[in-house]
Parts: C-alpha cells; structure tokens; sequence
C-alpha cells in the first residue's frame, strides 16, 4: 500500500503539470493570434496615415497656390 501512494502522488503531479502546459500552450496560441491581429490593425493604420499625409500635402500646395493668386490680384 506504501507503493501505491507515491505513484498515484507522482501521477497527480503528472497529471496537473499536463494541465498547466496546455494552459500554456492555449495562452500563447492566443497571443500570436492577439499578435498577429495587432500587426494587422498596425499595416492598416500605416497605410491609412500615408494615405492622410499625402492629402495633406495635396490640400497644402492648394491653398498655397490660392494664396499666390489671392496676392497677385492684391496686386493689381
């Protein structure tokens, strides 16, 4: 009976070490997938703030140039 206890403790032991690795397992397969969903949503902002700065620039050369004409007809 003294055989037993140790081997059924070892057996627990084995038991609840298999549990936390698949914890484990579970928890970092949802950090690659939190991971690579961030690394999405970053992509897309990068494209998004590009898209924005270039506009930007657009809109700036616009009132750039209405202010030039604005300063000619001042002129005349």
């Amino acid at each position: 009976m003294s055989e037993s206890n140790p081997k059924s403790a070892t057996d627990l032991e084995l038991k609840r070490l298999e549990r936390r690795v698949d914890d484990l397992i579970a928890t970092v397969n949802q950090i690659k997938e939190e991971n690579r969903a961030l690394r999405q949503r970053q992509d897309a902002l990068t494209s998004e703030r590009a898209t924005l700065l270039q506009k930007n620039e657009q809109v700036r050369a616009r009132v750039e140039a209405m202010i030039g004409r604005l300063k000619s007809m001042e002129q005349v």
